[in-house]
């Protein structure tokens, strides 16, 4: 696999793929951050997207691109799963970013597959990321949390599970989302990491109304049936993330990628 980055998720793709699916192009580069709003960055990675489409186009190679299932891209959902031909209505750039690159892809004519990530926990994340951010605000402590957030939480271990599995099946020309279906309070987040670290922060809240975004993953496990995270539970699926990775990003080691 050719893979054009080299943050997170690249690496994590590198480590899994280097000698896979040689005829498949993944871009794993780009804005990184939700809270970017920023044109020159979205125009910056406008440009990169349609470079790699142009290159692949002469090279007759296949493209993995990567876009969002979170709040940036479906809203609050509430109560409801979003289906990936629900009519989104991106509240921020950074959606509206996304959505505007899968439409470059589909366009291009190129054989291709586009998932939509929720937040994605692993080793090499940078610091500014979710779990590590509000792991070092934890041991700092002090963390901020909004009133009301959630945050669908996926290991890049099973999303490298999953690529693996769609592309040996030949599944292209789709859009799915990637994503435990299992929406987190961020509260709950915070305090599975104070219990690891045996410690609590002073929390400001900052007030909001409860948001949460919840994807339907069945088309994706409908090429993948037995792509269950948190099999037994939400609270379950958390614990394991967070024994896994609190650890990690306590030793410093998220500052890495």
């Amino acid at each position: 696999m050719q893979i054009i980055g080299n943050g997170f998720l690249a690496r994590s793709l590198s480590e899994a793929f280097s000698d896979r699916f040689p005829e498949v192009t993944a871009i794993a580069a780009g804005v990184s951050s939700h809270a970017t709003v920023a044109p020159e960055e979205f125009a910056r990675e406008a440009r990169l997207v349609h470079e790699v489409l142009r290159e692949c186009g002469r090279r007759h190679r296949t493209v993995l691109f990567f876009s969002s299932a979170s709040f940036a891209v479906y809203g609050a959902t509430g109560a409801l799963c979003a289906e990936e031909d629900h009519l989104a209505a991106p509240p921020a750039g950074y959606g509206r970013n996304k959505l505007a690159l899968e439409s470059a892809v589909r366009d291009a004519g190129l054989p291709h597959l586009i998932l939509r990530l929720s937040h994605l926990v692993g080793r090499h994340q940078r610091a500014h990321q979710l779990l590590p951010g509000l792991t070092r605000q934890v041991r700092e402590g002090a963390v901020r949390v909004r009133q009301g957030v959630h945050r669908d939480l996926l290991d890049v271990r099973d999303l490298v599970e999953v690529i693996g599995r769609l592309l040996d099946q030949g599944v292209r020309d789709e859009v799915l989302n990637a994503a435990s279906g299992l929406p987190q309070p961020v509260e709950a987040i915070v305090d599975g990491i104070e219990k690891r670290l045996g410690t609590s922060a002073i929390r400001t809240h900052v007030p909001g109304a409860t948001a949460v975004t919840r994807v339907s993953i069945s088309r994706l496990r409908s090429h993948v049936p037995d792509f269950r995270p948190g099999l037994h539970s939400a609270e379950r699926y958390l614990d394991d993330l967070l024994d896994t990775y609190v650890p990690h990003y306590t030793q410093g080691a998220a500052a890495d990628g």
